[in-house]
């Protein structure tokens, strides 16, 4: 079948993709609530004959073939950054579709969906199996739990990851890696008048924030820090007994981060001030990795996206890819649809690049299917 056929066919689902869009992203699923989710993908996989598996954290996997031996891993996340309670109602505008998760990443596990509908209508076996994944844990704390265990369940047959997530046009060949600490200061505490002169948690907690602040980091690999939330204390006449930060360090090096790591603990053991604890709870660790831009998969995505009219950029990302990414497993990341405000309730996607977006991922998969095949 010619690439114009495969193109004409992916232009053909773009108002199913965009539907069953909607029907997904209106589901809440927030880090330790995407079964609801997960239920729902795994029907749509079982109404189209397929036998999709759901295991212990809500991972959905469904594979498409018998031949056994090496196969393509799909990955799509179904987890959001929106917690329990949100409104998570979708509205269409014409050529957008407005709605919390709508294209991180509820166009992309639709697309994953709809691209076994296309191969099963076009009657294309690709040259190796295929395992559609849709995971959890990608956002916020998740750790990337999900691609863990899929990567971890799956690892002796893997030939290759191709990650469904992110912005149309980009190729993500590199995974920038974090580290996240809660850190914990205590002290004695005491009334802020009558015991003055103890330490205070926030006082400490405020030093380290501040010789933290005074880093300086690589811009390249590009290395950064961020203190994202902070809490303590009792009340305005009280002596915090005790105080915490959330603590985020990321980079695209291996050896960067880690030193930035080193840098920010020795921060942490020395500053906070006489009479005062630390503690270092490790709440998320994203391996960093990648793929050269000369990698087989890599330039395969970039000459799909070209062919189809897109000039690609080669990126990196903090993605489900990561896991692959650090076990040396070849991977990449392409996103389905051109949109705006990613983690936002304003977050919205445009219908009709839905079309190229699904055209990629078809051409990619059954491409990237023949790599693996040939070793």
């Amino acid at each position: 079948m010619s690439r114009d056929q495969l193109r004409e066919a992916a232009h053909g689902k773009v108002d199913a993709v965009a539907e069953l869009a909607t029907r997904i992203s209106v589901i809440p699923s927030w880090g330790g609530g995407e079964h609801e989710r997960a239920a729902f993908v795994a029907q749509q996989f079982r109404d189209r004959g397929y036998a999709p598996e759901i295991d212990e954290i809500q991972n959905v996997y469904t594979r498409r073939g018998k031949r056994g031996g090496k196969a393509i891993m799909l990955l799509a996340h179904t987890d959001t950054v929106f917690p329990a309670g949100i409104d998570m109602s979708v509205r269409r505008e014409g050529d957008r579709i407005y709605g919390p998760s709508i294209g991180d990443n509820s166009v992309n596990v639709s697309a994953m969906i709809n691209l076994f509908d296309l191969l099963d209508e076009l009657k294309i076996e690709t040259a190796v199996d295929l395992i559609a994944t849709a995971n959890v844990g990608e956002e916020g704390l998740g750790n990337l739990r999900g691609a863990r265990a899929a990567v971890e369940r799956y690892r002796d047959q893997l030939g290759a990851v191709i990650v469904i997530d992110g912005r149309q046009g980009d190729v993500l060949n590199q995974g920038v890696g974090s580290k996240r600490w809660r850190l914990t200061v205590t002290g004695p505490g005491g009334h802020s008048f009558g015991a003055f002169g103890l330490p205070s948690a926030i006082h400490g907690l405020g030093r380290i924030i501040a010789a933290i602040a005074d880093l300086t980091v690589p811009s390249e690999p590009k290395t950064t820090y961020n203190v994202g939330i902070i809490d303590g204390g009792t009340s305005i006449n009280t002596i915090a007994p005790s105080a915490s930060a959330l603590i985020d360090m990321r980079s695209v090096g291996v050896a960067e981060l880690d030193a930035l790591a080193d840098q920010v603990k020795t921060i942490i053991e020395t500053r906070a001030g006489e009479g005062l604890e630390t503690h270092i709870e490790v709440v998320g660790e994203r391996p960093a990795g990648g793929r050269e831009p000369n990698d087989p998969l890599i330039q395969k995505a970039i000459e799909v996206l070209r062919d189809l009219g897109f000039s690609p950029e080669l990126r990196a990302g903090s993605t489900d890819a990561n896991i692959p990414f650090s076990q040396n497993i070849p991977a990449v990341c392409v996103g389905v649809a051109t949109g705006e405000g990613a983690h936002t309730i304003h977050e919205y996607i445009e219908v009709p690049s839905i079309g190229d977006g699904l055209a990629q991922v078809l051409r990619l998969v059954i491409e990237a299917s023949e790599l693996v095949a040939q070793g």
